[in-house]
């Protein structure tokens, strides 16, 4: 790739990744200050520095050249899809955002898709995958250079769709502003991140930087029975397709019959009137089903491939996910991590539970600290008896967070068990057939993050473990 008039080898924002004949940006991030490491990136070879100002020159022992730009952040985006080939234009990507259901509306659509005929990629919090490689996760979306490598390879492989979980801080942080976009899906937006987005409106500002990236040809997919996702309507130029349960919707689920295995109802849309049956139990998993209708019939898919891909869907790793046990137990792992989450979840479980609902929960340290003390108000009054314990403290003291949560509690319903396993071990021994037991925040994660280290640790493993030894 050329750039005035030098060959491009590479593009990075990493001072450590450059290699010789490599373009550096200096961006300037929350923690650290691209700046700071331009010497270092001309040391390792980079011949072009992209800046955002004039800085002084640095000796080298070729020439470098200097790029002043208005943005870097953007840059870095618009860049790396030039020198990819503008993969994002050759296969439709479709980006989902909100704060809950990301995760389980990529798999539907991956699932729909595999069943209409087609490869679909996903790039999402448990991982990036397409065909059959699969990439570990480090963020929910990655940084524009690893996501743009992604979309080329998944174009060299045939891949004709992408489903793309959409971070508001990949949004804020200009990490997708060069990818093509043919949908924007908004699910719906509650409390969470607000460590970093200060507050909610903020935060429902970088979703919807999204929807403005669509044109005209695009199509905005979003939830009608959110008052944040009725807002978005009016912030897009793209066509809107819109899906809902309560309020009058182009894709709606009628006459809905939940059961701890299985979900029932009607699918209604344009002339169109057909029985759903799924194993994703919940109202929240609805709307998630709906969303990724919508996209399927947006794709003008056959329906009977979308309703057959639906019903032989299982489960997403760690969202309400049983864990199998020779006991016969109820058991649950689930991501839920925010106070709507856990309000969906327990509130999912409720009707289909004979006896009492016991949940498992702590909170990530160095994340938002406002959402704790609602957390544990959700879980005290939601369900019957709450274990607060450990989730992922990172270098916060464990029993601060914990001191956090039961600030939100006004009932003498829980106990505290700093230490995951053991309690994990104290929800299974609470209780019996008839019961259920929910462990939230964790989901897919097999590791626990304390202070500077990352520990093997999986929440259903761990609850085989501990039941082995209560026999």
């Amino acid at each position: 790739m050329k750039i005035v008039d030098l060959e491009i080898k590479g593009i990075t924002s990493n001072s450590k990744d450059v290699k010789k004949g490599f373009l550096f940006v200096a961006i300037k991030g929350n923690r650290q200050d691209g700046n700071r490491f331009i010497k270092e990136a001309i040391a390792k070879g980079a011949s072009m520095v992209a800046v955002e100002e004039e800085v002084l020159p640095v000796k080298a022992a070729e020439k470098v050249v200097f790029l002043v730009v208005d943005d870097c952040r953007k840059f870095f985006a618009r860049v790396t899809d030039k020198f990819y080939g503008s993969a994002s234009s050759k296969i439709k990507v479709a980006g989902i955002t909100g704060t809950n259901g990301k995760t389980t509306i990529s798999y539907l659509m991956e699932a729909i898709a595999k069943e209409a005929g087609y490869a679909c990629g996903v790039i999402g919090t448990i991982n990036y995958r397409f065909k059959n490689k699969v990439i570990i996760a480090k963020n929910t979306t990655p940084g524009a250079g690893q996501l743009q490598e992604l979309l080329k390879k998944m174009y060299m492989q045939k891949v004709k769709y992408c489903a793309m979980e959409v971070s508001s801080h990949a949004l804020d942080q200009e990490r997708v502003a060069g990818i093509k976009f043919s949908h924007a899906i908004f699910t719906n937006l509650t409390q969470d991140h607000l460590d970093y987005h200060k507050n909610l409106e903020n935060y429902f500002l970088a979703k919807t930087k999204l929807f403005g990236m669509l044109p005209l040809t695009g199509k905005a997919i979003i939830n009608n029975d959110d008052k944040y996702g009725r807002r978005v309507k009016h912030l897009t130029k793209a066509k809107i397709l819109t899906y809902g349960v309560k309020n009058n919707s182009d894709v709606m689920a009628k006459d809905i019959k939940f059961g701890i295995g299985a979900t029932e109802f009607l699918l209604v849309a344009d002339n169109l009137q057909l029985k759903f049956k799924t194993k994703l139990t919940g109202l929240h998993n609805i709307y998630n089903i709906l969303a990724a209708i919508s996209w399927g019939l947006s794709e003008k898919f056959p329906v009977l491939d979308i309703k057959s891909a639906l019903e032989k869907f299982s489960s997403v790793p760690g969202r309400l996910e049983r864990v199998n046990v020779p006991q016969g137990l109820d058991i649950f792992i689930d991501y839920a991590h925010t106070p709507d989450a856990l309000f969906n979840v327990i509130s999912c479980l409720r009707p289909l539970v004979k006896g009492k609902i016991v949940v498992v929960f702590g909170c990530g340290g160095e994340r938002d600290k406002l959402k704790r003390p609602q957390m544990g108000r959700v879980v005290s009054e939601l369900a019957d008896y709450a274990v607060i314990t450990s989730d992922n403290p990172r270098s916060e003291p464990p029993g601060q967070i914990i001191q956090d949560i039961q600030r939100g509690i006004k009932k003498n319903n829980y106990s505290v068990v700093c230490e995951r396993r053991r309690a994990i071990r104290k929800g299974l021994s609470l209780i019996k057939q008839g019961d259920c037991l929910l462990i939230a925040g964790k989901g897919h994660e097999n590791y626990q993050v304390l202070k500077n280290k990352k520990l093997e640790f999986s929440d259903r493993k761990v609850v085989k473990e501990c039941l082995a030894l209560m026999k």
